[in-house]
């Protein structure tokens, strides 16, 4: 046999001390719908699509863990004044994203070179069929009004490499011209 140590009933002493500091404290009950929730700054909701930056590279499609991301696009010819032959670009025609199977990893926003993909922070979306969580880059595309500007920079942490270039550019002299070297054979040399 085991021997306790300490006081019988000592547990539920500490447990109804628990509840009684709960039933004092105020409830911080959020009345949603009714009043909108205060987010975060820059939080995760449903993702929006910029279909003029997607060049239809197929990273964030390949990069997706859950396979939710769906794009189809043709190629086109734009004839190029002055080029010899004719340019081929990929054209959008299909990017839709299941949202009943996207985790909301935000891989598909970090791996997009040219800024398509951006973090909304509307949550509301909810359907009443599972079928119609599939957003076409129509319905993915009116997200972009919700979508928040990027915070401003820090003026105490690194410059960006833009305006480290700008900078450089403006501090740097005028060119100076290089100076003349004078060959041997025009007569300015040592003679041999």
């Amino acid at each position: 046999m085991s021997e306790r140590s300490g006081v019988p009933g000592q547990g539920l002493v500490k447990g109804l001390a628990v509840t009684l500091k709960t039933m004092t404290r105020r409830s911080t009950t959020q009345q949603y719908p009714d009043v909108a929730p205060e987010l975060p700054p820059r939080s995760r909701g449903v993702i929006a699509l910029l279909a003029e930056n997607c060049t239809v590279c197929m990273l964030c499609a390949r990069e997706c863990p859950d396979w939710c991301i769906y794009i189809d696009s043709h190629k086109e010819e734009v004839a190029v004044p002055g080029a010899a032959r004719p340019r081929q670009r990929n054209v959008l025609d299909r990017f839709d994203i299941d949202f009943s199977l996207c985790m909301y990893c935000g891989i598909c926003v970090e791996v997009c070179p040219f800024d398509a993909l951006y973090w909304s922070p509307e949550f509301e979306y909810a359907e009443y069929d599972i079928k119609d969580l599939l957003h076409d880059k129509d319905h993915l595309g009116e997200w972009m009004a919700t979508v928040p500007p990027p915070p401003a920079h820090d003026p105490h942490g690194d410059p960006s490499k833009e305006e480290t270039t700008a900078a450089r550019k403006a501090a740097a002299p005028a060119a100076r011209p290089a100076p003349s070297r004078v060959r041997p054979e025009q007569g300015g040399g040592a003679a041999s």
